[in-house]
């Protein structure tokens, strides 16, 4: 991969998921970013110097144009399950409305670097919601300039969750024994770990590259390399 000029002051918002907290790890230990912006619905307790908590509804982020201003990246790690959000309605205002919302602003102020998780299979004309919602979510910020924009499409992820998840890590269980025989096209569909689709994101804000769409395989490969 070629690489061009890491970026300095990133923004980060959904660092309390599984891939967000990795991804707030190694950002906070990596020398090159002098500043990270969390931006967050709730209080967090961070004690790295570099680390600014930013309370906010996601609703009006114009108050928050400064801290835009001084982004070179964002990486949007934010989701959530119809279960957890209560609604189907309730779904798509976290994982559709608030990264369109994201990519609007930040394409305002000149943001370079866009980074957002999708999901394996997202295609906006699916007949499931989940994968319909993350489809049209990725064809609507395409919308916005960026120097640099890119979905990451990651498979299931393996990491340890806050709250427990059955049927995930039913699934997980599943997957893994089948692992073995996943090759050729079926390779996208081995799971991840939260750390490598992490590492992948900083790869991938930081390269030349223009793709756009990454798939869990490609994942695997770019968070080995870090």
């Amino acid at each position: 991969m070629n690489f061009i000029n890491r970026p300095r002051t990133a923004i980060l918002i959904g660092a309390t998921g599984l891939v967000g907290t990795a991804l707030l790890n190694m950002l906070s230990g990596d020398i090159s970013f002098q500043r990270i912006i969390l931006l967050t619905r709730r209080p967090l307790k961070i004690t790295s110097p570099k680390v600014e908590v930013v309370e906010t509804d996601f609703i009006n982020l114009r108050k928050l144009d400064s801290y835009f201003k001084e982004s070179d990246v964002i990486y949007c790690c934010i989701g959530t399950t119809i279960n957890k959000a209560g609604s189907k309605k309730a779904f798509r205002m976290v994982d559709y409305d608030i990264p369109v919302h994201i990519a609007k602003i930040a394409s305002q102020h000149n943001v370079r670097s866009y980074i957002v998780i999708s999901s394996l299979g997202a295609d906006s004309n699916s007949s499931n919601f989940y994968l319909k919602t993350k489809g049209e979510m990725e064809q609507d910020i395409t919308a916005f300039k960026f120097s640099k924009l890119a979905f990451v499409r990651p498979s299931l992820l393996l990491g340890h969750r806050k709250e427990f998840r059955f049927l995930e890590r039913l699934g997980q269980i599943v997957v893994i024994l089948l692992s073995p025989f996943m090759f050729g096209p079926f390779k996208k569909y081995k799971p991840i770990h939260d750390s490598s689709v992490a590492k992948a994101m900083i790869q991938i804000s930081t390269s030349a590259s223009n793709q756009k769409v990454y798939e869990s395989s490609e994942l695997e490969w770019l968070g080995g390399g870090y």
